[in-house]
């Protein structure tokens, strides 16, 4: 498969292209395996029960900044 050059695209071009990707995927072909579903529904729980903290994307990225810097 070739990957054309897509800068030529303006970036509404490319999330439809993108979405028209992403849509051609059938999801019922996707396999996941027990382990994977048994982790997800885990997280899920502890998401469900507040066990789980979040952060934002800008808070993701100060961290790895911060301990690549150590």
């Amino acid at each position: 498969m070739e990957i054309k050059n897509l800068s030529k695209y303006s970036d509404a071009e490319k999330i439809v292209l993108a979405e028209q990707l992403w849509d051609s995927v059938s999801k019922k072909d996707l396999e996941i395996s027990d382990e994977v579903k048994r982790e997800l529904d885990i997280r899920i729980q502890n998401l469900e029960e507040g066990k789980t903290e979040l952060y934002t994307w800008e808070e993701v990225k100060n961290h790895l900044k911060a301990i690549r810097s150590v």
